[in-house]
């Protein structure tokens, strides 16, 4: 009787527990990693929410009892490498990848267990019967009551999750597909106090990131989410050689690739979402987005990384028939000083993510610096809008310096034979301003990088520097003799006064044209520097995409570019071809299915003149893949709209000038 007693017991305390397991399921959704309420002023909330929740996970495993975990997706789980796989050494239970028995002693399920006591007792008692039966029946009965509550727990706890999914309400980031891997470590394995970028339990998004913690660094900068092997052998196309081959010479065979901007550095037309706020709160840029949202910053911009940017988006840029992929990334991937609002290092780890992304379908990287300290040129991407403080204004020696160890840092990383085949280009500043700072003292400071990162051991990569809009002429003499340095040069039409005003015909031609003689001229140390790439362009034919020109601002596009700055005129009447006030950016902002066949044949073409004019460098990156908006600024959206050629490989114009229409029926001032 005592036998029979103990096990009502345990089926009533089981039934207890799934109960118990059903209400923690809720409320664990309600502790999690929630929206950011951009409004929601008080932080102190949901950072206790957050300590209470780790507190409670810490507790229930110190203690023994079952915490229901997400289920794996994470390599270590795939390859059956889990602590918990190895504890009980078989590898595997019924879970892809291994999960958790549910007997932990030894590896056996709770029913393998009961049918063990089952036969010690009929042992005992001859196989004497009708007692045992009536027992073993409201056994078996409760045992599939048990089942039963579980089976329904479970199923509460998944609809719940799905229905959160499902109505917007739910996480943001620590999902059962974003955070798999968590299953493969325990939470002891992570010192108390390590830093949230050391910390997986911290992190939005676990996906493909080694989650062994290590405190290693290269470089002084974190290992932290690499494996330790990988493999040069993927290419994107049949047209160019794996990784681990040499590409050639880039005038014989120029790169095709593409930025993933306004992913690790923001750039508010690329990302709108993010910049919507009043007006008289003044955010404009990362620095002002980050100094209003405080602590909150963390969990927005993580949000961000791990959703704007992911696995599908290098998978497709290989079948679009590109090579190279460009990475804009800013100084706090790195660093941060006093003052600075900015989110420190998260983005590094999804930096070396994306390498090992790219890798895996054979693209080469570019590695572009988009700001630094200071700001290189006080534009938003920059990080700060304003004020250039870097080589010029009150603290320009200290961020010349700062910059510096940057590289310092950064190519004592990148040096390791991991990246040997993959990253390609190094880059040493986006975009510096050479109207406004001292030209020698850009070229002097670029001197100076280019040398430290050599010395550093990056031997085989390109290094590129920056044209500052000194006019490609001016470069001729500068910078001589120095292997494998290049010049940036981004080429826009819409940024020119001059140049917006053309009609649809004369862009094309002046693509194929003005820009061909402009890198032939380049390209010849004769008259200009020599190695040179395009490293930016578009086939974006104004300036009125929300945000382009700065939050808040107008455009040349209509006559209402106000910028109160001496370096920067102001356009107050109107630029499109008409140049009267039929100049619209409604009808020139509308989405691609509202385009008309001939719009989209001239924008197809403005595309090809330029891919064809811009291989007669060392290549060219398209800005950029993607934008929430904005589809004459997004190669996958141009594809999709039938604006850009399915392979970038495989064009139908090459800049014979007889075929070049007159788009006499698309109007002019949209």
């Amino acid at each position: 009787m005592a036998r029979i007693k103990r096990e009502r017991a345990a089926a009533a305390a089981a039934a207890s527990a799934a109960g118990q397991q059903v209400k923690r399921g809720k409320s664990s959704r309600e502790r999690g990693y929630q929206v950011v309420d951009a409004t929601y002023d008080d932080d102190e909330d949901w950072r206790g929410r957050d300590k209470r929740r780790s507190k409670r996970l810490s507790v229930n495993e110190h203690q023994g009892n079952t915490v229901k975990r997400r289920v794996v997706s994470g390599a270590a789980m795939e390859e059956g490498r889990s602590p918990m796989a190895k504890k009980a050494g078989t590898g595997t239970y019924g879970i892809r990848g291994g999960g958790v028995p549910l007997s932990p002693g030894d590896g056996t399920s709770s029913y393998d267990s009961w049918e063990k006591d089952k036969d010690e007792v009929a042992a005992r008692q001859g196989g004497a019967g009708k007692w045992w039966k009536r027992k073993k029946l409201w056994i078996l009965t409760g045992v599939v009551l048990v089942v039963t509550i579980l089976i329904i727990a479970v199923a509460v706890v998944v609809s719940n999750n799905k229905k959160g999914d499902d109505d917007g309400g739910g996480t943001t980031g620590k999902t059962d597909m974003s955070n798999g891997g968590l299953n493969s470590i325990s939470p002891s394995s992570i010192p108390p106090d390590a830093p949230n970028y050391l910390n997986p339990f911290k992190w939005a998004d676990t996906t493909d990131f080694n989650l062994t913690y290590t405190e290693e660094t290269v470089g002084d900068l974190p290992l932290m989410g690499l494996y330790s092997s990988w493999d040069d052998s993927a290419r994107p196309n049949d047209r160019v050689p794996p990784l681990n081959k040499p590409w050639g010479p880039y005038t014989e065979r120029p790169a095709r690739g593409v930025n993933v901007g306004g992913w690790l550095s923001l750039e508010p037309f690329i990302t709108p979402s993010l910049f919507t706020y009043p007006s008289r709160l003044g955010i404009i840029d990362e620095y002002t987005l980050c100094k209003y949202l405080g602590a909150r910053c963390e969990s927005v911009l993580e949000q961000h990384y791990s959703t704007f940017v992911t696995e599908s988006t290098f998978r497709e840029i290989a079948e679009a028939g590109l090579d190279h992929v460009r990475i804009p990334f800013s100084y706090w991937a790195i660093q941060t000083y006093e003052g600075d609002p900015y989110l420190f290092r998260t983005s590094w780890r999804y930096l070396l993510r994306a390498i090992e992304w790219a890798r895996k379908y054979g693209l080469r990287i570019n590695l572009d610096p988009h700001g630094l300290p200071g700001s290189q040129n006080g534009w938003n991407h920059s990080g700060r809008q304003g004020t250039i403080n870097w080589l010029s204004g009150p603290s320009g020696d200290i961020n010349s310096q700062r910059s510096l160890e940057m590289h310092d840092r950064l190519s004592k990383f990148f040096s390791q034979p991991r990246y040997r085949n993959i990253i390609t280009h190094y880059g040493l500043a986006n975009e510096p301003k050479m109207t406004s700072i001292p030209p020698q003292a850009v070229i002097d400071w670029t001197k100076t990088a280019h040398d430290l990162v050599r010395k550093n051991g990056i031997k085989d990569a390109i290094i590129i520097f920056g044209d500052g809009f000194r006019g490609l002429n001016n470069w001729q003499g500068d910078l001589p003799n120095i292997p494998n340095l290049a010049l940036d040069v981004h080429q826009y039409l819409i940024f020119n006064t001059n140049q917006i005003v053309f009609n649809h015909s004369e862009k094309i031609r002046y693509a194929c044209q003005g820009w061909r003689d402009q890198i032939h001229l380049s390209m010849n140390p004769d008259t200009g520097y020599g190695p040179t790439l395009i490293a930016e362009w578009s086939q974006a034919d104004t300036d009125c995409a929300k945000h382009l020109t700065n939050v808040g601002w107008g455009n040349r596009w209509t006559g209402t570019y106000i910028t109160n700055d001496p370096t920067n005129p102001d356009v107050i009447t109107p630029r499109c071809p008409t140049m009267d006030r039929r100049c619209d950016c409604i009808a020139a902002n509308a989405p691609p299915e509202q385009w008309s066949d001939e719009y989209k044949r001239f924008l197809k073409m403005f595309a090809e003149a330029q891919m064809s004019s811009f291989e007669k460098s060392w290549g060219w990156f398209y800005w950029v893949w993607d934008t929430e908006d904005a589809p004459q600024w997004s190669y996958k959206k141009g594809m999709a709209a039938g604006v850009l050629p399915s392979k970038a490989y495989e064009r139908e114009f090459d800049c014979n000038l007889a075929d070049i229409p007159d788009f006499g029926d698309l109007p002019e001032y949209y």
